[in-house]
């Protein structure tokens, strides 16, 4: 049931998020009957429960509220991606075995998101390159100093540097 009820908080998001206006618990039961069949109370109750833990705020229009999304679906993935890792009774295994299902566009994004969060760290950024290689696979006199990881020191034909430059301060907006 609790993974059911998660599906149901995203499906609900979702709409919320699409329509990007204030929607009532109606508009989002008939959509969602559309493809399931629910009960106005099941969806009434997730908005509500959605609105207490501050994904949505409501206001009164007449006899029902209309609620409206908060945050963007990046904060809410994270959050959700936060709470299951903080369960878990082993974080460093959950993080490697999660890692271990990601595809291939999946590490890319990892790597661009590190590569913008490092430098703000304490401590500095790290390489995340793979093996002692610079991304294009050439080794280079930044090696293990961070300095590769994204920058494009004016050498060279700026190869390896295009998912650096999108991976900019406006990345995710």
């Amino acid at each position: 049931m609790p993974r059911q009820l998660g599906e149901l908080e995203d499906a609900v998001m979702t709409r919320v998020w699409q329509w990007n206006r204030p929607v009532t618990v109606r508009e989002v039961l008939e959509d969602l009957q559309q493809e399931r069949s629910i009960a106005y109370t099941t969806v009434m109750t997730v908005m509500d429960n959605l609105h207490q833990k501050g994904w949505v705020r409501r206001e009164v229009d007449g006899r029902a509220y209309r609620y409206t999304a908060v945050s963007t679906r990046a904060a809410y993935s994270a959050a959700l991606m936060n709470e299951a890792w903080s369960q878990s009774d082993n974080p460093a295994a959950a993080l490697v075995a999660f890692f271990g299902m990601m595809s291939a566009d999946q590490h890319d994004a990892l790597r661009d998101a590190m590569r913008i969060v490092l430098p703000t760290l304490p401590g500095g950024s790290v390489p995340v390159t793979g093996e002692g290689t610079g991304e294009d696979g050439r080794e280079g006199a930044g090696e293990g100093t961070g300095e590769d990881a994204g920058e494009d020191t004016g050498g060279g034909s700026g190869e390896g540097t295009e998912a650096a430059d999108d991976a900019g301060p406006d990345a995710g907006r």
